[in-house]
């Protein structure tokens, strides 16, 4: 009986395997992505969530510098919304925050919209915009506190020389005077960052559309209302919602100009949780101070977010 005549055994086949994680991750694109984030998401946790929640936690402790506290409730938070300190830090905070971010954006729109323009030497001018944003906050704290100087101001000299006032004027030493002083200084500071985003966004816009207006009679104010405005809405609301975040949260300038003086005419809720809990040892206090202050973010992010990007905006509708 030859080789040939012998009854072949059917070929065995090999035992399917479960599909393995990193069988899944060569083939799912969702696998891959979620890789990805693992580093951005570890460090989100490690440098914002846990200080954040750490923060949270110390707030309803009476823990001071050099002593772990135990746990009080809310009793830090009922000193804090009875103290009188703490209600003007509120009001000036809120004063400061509204004031310099309408100015900001009104600059920062008029810079946008002029720099869009055929200007000569258009890109040297946008260089000489960016400066302010550029210098650190810091170096243009001094630079303003020589500025406001009651002593050596060269506005006050300049106004002297010009025969406008006979005194020199007490910007950072009156209440009122310090707190516009700060103001000017932060829109000084941040009318860049939004000249820059908003003229962006303008180049995005087509000519086109300003073409048609233009041969349908509009005006240059129609335009911007129906053309310019709806179409930066989206932009407007992320710029803004960076804005009031930076302007609330202000510490650097605020801290270097004045301290929160004259007598706290200028004490922000930043500074004012930075005193308590660092140079004053009250962490708990501290904490609850900059705890207050998420509510107030929040609120800002939600009007943004829900307010400036309604469709109904964006089409240009009332």
């Amino acid at each position: 009986m030859t080789d040939a005549a012998l009854p072949r055994s059917a070929p065995t086949r090999a035992p399917i395997r479960e599909a393995t994680a990193w069988d899944r991750l060569k083939t799912n694109r969702n696998w891959l992505g979620f890789w990805f984030m693992v580093p951005a998401a570890a460090f989100l946790i490690l440098f914002l969530a846990y200080p954040l929640g750490l923060g949270i936690w110390l707030s309803f402790t009476d823990t001071r510098i050099g002593r772990p506290g135990e746990f009080i409730g809310i009793e830090n938070y009922e000193w804090v919304l009875g103290d009188r300190k703490f209600q003007d830090a509120v009001f000036n905070t809120l004063f400061y925050t509204t004031i310099a971010s309408i100015a900001k954006f009104a600059i920062g729109l008029y810079l946008a919209i002029l720099l869009n323009h055929h200007l000569p030497f258009k890109a040297m001018i946008r260089a000489i915009v960016l400066i302010p944003f550029i210098v650190p906050t810091v170096l243009s704290a001094i630079a303003f506190w020589w500025i406001f100087d009651p002593t050596f101001s060269i506005i006050s000299w300049t106004l002297k020389e010009m025969g406008w006032r006979t005194t020199n004027i007490n910007f950072l030493g009156d209440a009122w005077n310090a707190r516009w002083s700060v103001i000017f200084a932060n829109v000084w500071r941040g009318v860049p960052f939004i000249a820059i985003t908003l003229l962006a966004g303008l180049q995005t816009v087509p000519p086109s559309l300003y073409e048609a207006a233009t041969l349908d009679g509009a005006t240059r104010w129609q335009m911007f209302r129906h053309i310019t405005y709806p179409l930066l809405t989206p932009i407007i609301a992320v710029v803004m919602t960076f804005s009031v975040l930076f302007t609330f949260t202000d510490f650097q300038l605020i801290k270097v100009l004045t301290n929160g003086g004259p007598a706290g005419a200028t004490e922000l809720m930043a500074t004012m949780s930075y005193n308590t809990a660092i140079l004053g040892g009250k962490i708990g206090e501290g904490a609850a101070i900059s705890t207050a202050m998420i509510p107030f973010l929040l609120g800002a992010i939600m009007i943004s977010w829900f307010g400036l990007q309604r469709r109904k905006w964006q089409q240009g509708e009332d």
